[in-house]
């Protein structure tokens, strides 16, 4: 690939949750902005989650035996999430993909949180590499 670094397919602007933040919240955020998950900061700003649409659908489950959604980010959330660093090759991430059953990793360097790749932006590397051979 002409570039094979995660830094230079992931997304850079990354919406982001507090894990205190209240759960229907979060929820009407990720439904909103059109986004399947996002990554959980504690008030430090460091990573200590992942909410996605499969912990929402607990939310579902839990007001439909209750009948009140309630709870904190923190109460749903995929604690401890695995991460990848800027400097990974997307082919080593394209790998993870295919063994694993996540759709995205956030992305740190030095701890701090710097963007995501999904799934999405892995494939269009491959598009951007295999275009630019084609037109050679």
């Amino acid at each position: 690939m002409d570039s094979i670094f995660v830094r230079d397919h992931m997304t850079r602007k990354v919406l982001t949750l507090r894990h205190d933040l209240e759960i229907m919240a979060a929820t009407r955020k990720l439904v909103e902005k059109g986004f399947s998950g996002a990554p959980v900061l504690d008030q430090h700003g460091r990573l200590v989650g992942i909410l996605t649409e499969r912990d929402c659908m607990k939310v579902a489950l839990h007001s439909g035996y209750h009948d009140v959604p309630y709870g904190l980010v923190n109460d749903y959330m995929s604690p401890d999430p695995e991460s990848v660093t800027p400097d990974q090759s997307v082919l080593t991430i394209a790998e993870k993909f295919v063994r694993g059953r996540y759709r995205r990793y956030p992305v740190l360097d030095n701890g701090r949180l710097v963007g995501i790749i999904s799934r999405r932006d892995v494939l269009c590397a491959m598009k951007k590499k295999y275009s630019a051979k084609r037109s050679r």
